[in-house]
C-alpha cells in the first residue's frame, strides 16, 4: 500500500497522463535477461548509460559505461544490439576540425558515457548526423563521429577525431550548437567528490569549446552541485543542465552564463540525462525517496551510498517555456534493472538506459502524451 501511494504521489506531482496496469511476465534471470513484470530487455548492452534515437529510423545508439563496452547499435524492430564501432579502416576518417587525437579510441578500452546526436543534413530526415561521445577509455575526451543512416540497411559511422578534456577533468554529458560549438559537463572537478554534491556543495561545471578554440574553458556561473545531463535549446540561445545533487534543471543563456535564467526542481525523482527526443525534452532517473532502499540517498561513514539498492524510476517531459514537468512513465523497483539514466521513445515503446544494468529495458507506453 505504501508503494502504491508513493507512486501515485509521483504521478500527481509530475501532473501528466493516465496510466493502465502493466501486464505481468515471467520473472527475469540475471543470466538470460528474461522479461520482468515491467520490462522486456535488449541483452548485451553492458551499462547503456545514455541512448540516442536516429530520427525517422528504427535505430537506437547506446553508450557503454564499462571498459571496452563502446557503442552499441540497436535495431528496435528485432530488439537486438550489436557492437557498432570496431575501429575498422572504413570507420576511421580523421577531420582536421577535431585535432586532439591522432588515433581512434581503442575498442578494447572504449568506455562510452554521454551521447549527443545532431542531424546535420539539409533536413533532419536525410539521415546524416554528428555523434558526440564522452569517452573514459584510454583518454578523457569527446569523440566525434559522422553517421550516415540514408541507406536501407544499418547506419554507418566514421570516427573523425576527438576534443580532449582539460587535464584531470572527467566529462559526464555532452551537447552541441548548430555552429559546431561543443559543451560538456564535469560532475566532479578535481578536489571534489560525489559525497560533496549529495550534500549540496558545488562540484562541477559546464565547459565550452568553439570551432575556433584550441581547448575547453569553464563557463563562469555554471558551477553546480553535480553537473550531469546537458542539452542545448532548440534555437541555440542557451542550454539546460541538471544539477544532480539538487534534482534541478538549470537554464543558461548561451552568451552570458554568469546569471541563471531559471531553475526547476524535478519532483520526487533524480533526473540524470536530458535530451530532445523529437519535440519532447525528456528526463529520466531514479526515484528520490525509495522505501525499499530506506528512503533518500544517504551519507554512510562520510561517503555517499552507491545507490546499488534497486530504486523505482520516472521519465518526464519538461516544457522549457512553462517549466512544467509532465509524467511519461514511472514504475517500482525492478529485480534486475536499476540505475535508470536515459530514455528515448520509438513509436509506442519507451526505451530506458542504465548506468548499472547490462541491458536496455523496453516497455509499452499506454499514456496519452501532451
Amino acid at each position: 500500500m505504501k508503494r502504491a501511494l508513493r507512486l501515485l504521489g509521483v504521478a500527481a506531482l509530475l501532473s501528466g497522463c493516465t496510466t493502465t496496469p502493466i501486464a505481468h511476465a515471467p520473472t527475469a534471470s540475471a543470466d538470460n535477461c528474461a522479461p520482468t513484470a515491467q520490462f522486456a530487455f535488449v541483452c548485451g548492452a553492458n551499462k547503456p548509460e545514455d541512448l540516442a534515437h536516429i530520427p525517422a529510423t528504427p535505430w537506437i545508439i547506446a553508450s557503454g559505461f564499462a571498459i571496452g563496452s563502446g557503442l552499441k547499435l540497436v535495431d528496435s524492430r528485432t530488439r537486438r544490439a550489436s557492437l557498432w564501432f570496431t575501429a575498422a579502416s572504413d570507420q576511421v576518417a580523421p577531420d582536421p576540425r577535431y585535432p586532439d587525437c591522432a588515433t581512434p579510441p581503442d575498442p578494447t578500452l572504449f568506455t562510452a558515457r554521454g551521447l549527443s546526436l545532431r542531424m546535420t543534413g539539409p533536413r533532419q530526415k536525410q539521415g546524416q548526423g554528428r555523434l558526440l561521445v564522452v569517452n573514459h577509455g584510454g583518454r578523457e575526451a569527446i569523440e566525434v563521429f559522422a553517421i550516415d543512416a540514408r541507406g536501407e540497411g544499418a547506419p554507418t559511422l566514421r570516427w573523425q577525431g576527438c576534443l580532449a578534456m582539460p587535464p584531470g577533468h572527467v566529462a559526464n554529458a555532452v551537447a552541441s550548437y548548430t555552429d559546431g560549438t561543443v559543451i560538456a559537463t564535469v560532475l566532479t572537478r578535481p578536489g571534489t567528490s560525489i559525497t560533496d554534491f549529495v550534500l549540496g556543495r558545488i562540484t562541477g561545471g559546464v565547459y565550452e569549446r568553439s570551432p575556433q578554440d584550441s581547448a575547453f574553458r569553464l563557463l563562469p556561473g555554471t558551477e553546480l552541485p553535480g553537473n550531469n545531463g546537458l542539452e542545448t535549446a532548440r534555437d541555440d540561445s542557451g542550454f539546460y543542465v541538471i544539477a544532480f545533487g539538487l534534482r534541478d534543471v538549470v537554464a543558461y543563456a548561451r552568451h552570458d552564463t554568469r546569471r541563471r535564467l531559471w531553475r526547476a526542481q524535478a519532483p520526487e525523482f533524480m533526473p540524470d540525462n536530458i535530451h530532445w527526443d523529437g519535440d519532447r525534452l525528456l528526463l529520466a532517473g531514479m526515484v528520490r525517496d525509495e522505501p525499499a532502499c530506506g528512503g533518500v540517498r544517504k551519507i554512510v561513514n562520510g561517503v555517499a551510498d552507491g545507490m546499488l539498492c534497486h530504486r523505482g524510476y520516472a521519465v518526464a517531459q519538461l516544457d522549457p517555456e512553462t517549466r512544467r514537468f509532465s509524467l511519461v512513465a514511472y514504475g517500482p523497483p525492478d529485480p534486475v534493472f536499476n540505475g535508470v539514466s536515459a530514455a528515448v521513445m520509438v513509436d509506442d515503446d519507451l526505451w530506458l538506459g542504465s548506468y548499472q544494468a547490462d541491458w536496455i529495458a523496453v516497455r509499452q507506453l499506454p499514456y496519452t502524451l501532451p
